[in-house]
């Protein structure tokens, strides 16, 4: 387990510490002062999605046995914690991450980056995470994604 905590810190630092801080600094220089109300509302968020990420982060590595590195994935589906509200909470979570900084600094930047973001995983959700999880685990994550929503809200088909 002490390997898999020390690979999702590297990986989290180089992955979502890239993707989901490094470059929304980067971007930050049209900042624009915001009401107060909205900087809280931004700190807010982030402290949620940095809270999403790494407990599925944990998730992964007590649960799932493995990490978020694709190359290391977890063994074991994981269903439960978040998980059992959204297929995807850790993008969810980094993506909040983006976008509270998007609202703290009024940036236009950081804002279209994050969409941006959310096409990119979106594509690689379907084009590569779904097909590889229904390889692995077959009629288990079949049922998991009749059951849970890719994202956080449901949306039933008719």
């Amino acid at each position: 387990m002490f390997w898999r905590v020390i690979k999702t810190l590297l990986f989290t630092l180089v992955m979502p510490g890239t993707i989901g801080v490094y470059v929304p600094q980067a971007l930050k220089s049209d900042v624009t002062k915001v009401p107060v109300f909205l900087e809280w509302t931004a700190v807010g968020l982030l402290l949620s999605g940095a809270t999403i990420y790494f407990w599925c982060a944990w998730d992964f590595v007590s649960k799932g046995l493995g990490t978020p590195l694709p190359v290391d994935a977890p063994r074991v589906l994981v269903v439960k914690g978040l998980y059992r509200f959204t297929r995807n909470p850790m993008y969810v979570g980094v993506l909040s991450v983006i976008f509270a900084q998007a609202i703290y600094y009024g940036s236009r930047a950081i804002a279209i980056y994050g969409c941006f973001v959310f096409a990119m995983v979106y594509l690689f959700v379907r084009l590569y995470e779904e097909p590889t999880l229904r390889k692995l685990f077959g009629s288990q994550y079949e049922e998991y994604c009749r059951t849970v929503p890719r994202w956080f809200l449901p949306i039933r088909r008719t």
